[in-house]
Order: C-alpha cells, then sequence, then structure tokens
C-alpha cells in the first residue's frame, strides 16, 4: 500500500495573519460553545461534535490546502476542544489543572509518538495523509490544554480574565523571544499554538460574560457573532489574495525526511 502524498503542505504559512485568525478561533470557540450550551445543551453537542467530525472529514479527504477548508476545521477543533476541556470538569468535578496536566501528558506522548514516527514535528512538512492526522490530533489537544491551562488560571487561581489575559500576552511572547535567541521554530510554533488558546478564550470570556463574573456583558451571543464576522472576512481575504500560500512570506525549518511528490493525476490511496 503506497502512502499517500500531497503536492505541496496542507496547512498556511505561518506568519502574522494566521496568528490573527488562530486566536479569532479560541474566542469563538469559547463564546460559542458556552452561547450555544446555554441556549440547548443537544444544539451544543450537535453543532460541536458532528460539526468537527464533518469538518475533519472534508479537510483530510481533499489533498490541497484551501484556506476555508482548513480553517473551518481550526474553528470547528475550537468548538469541540472546549467541549472535551470542560466535560471532565463538569462530569467528574476535577479541578482545571488537573485537567491541563492530564492534556499536557496526552500532548507530549502525541508529539514523541510523531517524532519518533516521522522524524520532524514541522508544520512545514504536512505533505502525507499520516502526518496531517498527527497534524489534527495535535491540534486538537493543544486547544484541550488551552482551555484547561486558561480557566486554571481564570478560576483556580482567581486571577480573572482581565488577568489572564495580561499573563498570556507575555508568556505568548516568550516562544518569540527565545526563537530570536535560537530556539527551535517548530518548538517555538506549538509553544505559541497551544498559549493563542487561554489568550483568545480570556479576551472572549472578558468581552462575554457579565460584570459579576468579571467580563464587560456583551453577551456570548454577540462575541460570538461579532467574531465570526471577522472571521469569514479574514478568510475570505485570504483565499482571494492567496496570501498565506505555504512558502510565501518566510524561509522555514527543512524536514529532515521529506516526502516524494506524486506524479500528475489524483492522490488516492491504494
Amino acid at each position: 500500500m503506497s502512502p499517500r502524498v500531497f503536492r505541496a503542505p496542507k496547512v498556511p504559512e505561518v506568519f502574522l495573519l494566521f496568528w490573527i485568525v488562530k486566536l479569532l478561533t479560541t474566542g469563538i470557540g469559547e463564546a460559542g460553545a458556552d452561547f450555544m450550551g446555554s441556549v440547548s445543551i443537544p444544539l451544543a453537542g450537535v453543532v460541536g461534535v458532528g460539526g468537527f467530525f464533518v469538518a475533519l472529514w472534508f479537510q483530510l479527504r481533499a489533498d490541497t490546502y484551501h484556506p476555508v477548508r482548513y480553517w473551518v476545521t481550526v474553528l470547528m477543533v475550537a468548538l469541540f476542544g472546549t467541549m472535551i476541556a470542560d466535560g471532565p470538569h463538569v462530569a467528574l468535578g476535577t479541578p482545571y489543572y488537573v485537567d491541563s496536566a492530564i492534556y499536557f501528558l496526552l500532548l507530549c506522548a502525541l508529539l514523541t509518538w510523531w517524532q519518533r514516527s516521522e522524524g520532524t514535528l514541522s508544520v512545514h512538512s504536512i505533505t502525507t495523509a499520516r502526518r496531517e492526522r498527527f497534524y489534527w490530533g495535535t491540534v486538537l489537544l493543544t486547544f484541550g490544554l488551552g482551555t484547561a491551562v486558561g480557566d486554571t488560571t481564570a478560576i483556580n487561581m482567581g486571577l480573572g480574565f482581565g488577568w489572564s489575559i495580561a499573563l498570556f500576552g507575555v508568556l505568548i511572547l516568550v516562544p518569540f523571544g527565545l526563537w530570536r535567541l535560537g530556539l527551535s521554530a517548530t518548538a517555538a510554533f506549538w509553544a505559541s499554538y497551544v498559549l493563542t488558546r487561554p489568550l483568545g478564550a480570556s479576551v472572549a470570556d472578558w468581552l462575554g460574560k457579565p460584570p459579576s463574573q468579571g467580563g464587560l456583558d456583551w453577551g456570548d451571543g454577540t462575541v460570538t457573532a461579532l467574531g465570526l464576522g471577522l472571521f469569514a472576512v479574514l478568510v475570505a481575504y485570504l483565499t482571494i489574495t492567496h496570501g498565506d500560500v505555504e512558502g510565501t512570506h518566510a524561509h522555514h525549518d527543512e524536514d529532515p525526511r521529506p516526502a516524494e511528490p506524486l506524479a500528475e493525476g489524483p492522490h488516492v490511496t491504494t
């Protein structure tokens, strides 16, 4: 059985707009999950779980990168990731810091498996179906971990949303600074990727929650709608301009085990 190989990586180029859209998905995921849960738990389950699997199915069956397909999948992972992070706390009553530790260990285990299997954790190496499955599994766990960490600081540690925003706003700059000092770009990327979740979610909660909870009382529904509107505009811009095509903005770490390109024709597993 020959491996399924793509002509180019099925991920966008990592540059400023990538991080802006990523932060938007984290905020929408947090506010959207809370809003749907307040309206109807079954609705939240159908959209969160069903939307996640449908979006991921379309993403995995495709052979090329497309901004709409990719970012809708990230958005659905954000909704689903919120649910899997909150689930143990609601169902079992575990503190968020315990959930954080569990997701951290799961993430480390998956990254170790990915590294040993493929020889690289670089997002620029997502040129095979196997690597893409590792990628989306890792993305899902980063959302679960980030959600639990954000709730740990805001709730268990009592920092609230404002101080959590300040904390994660500073922490997310640390990987960038370490990268400038010589840290691997891959390590810096995944560290930043985890931190976008608690930062974006804290901003969404601060905007949407009532003053009694330390928020501005915009409402989770309003924050979700505003986030979705901005998300749609930015993804449409990327789709029209092709500004996030891999290799457009920066040189990146080389993949020590690059996949061989396939000949012309459909890329299917035989």
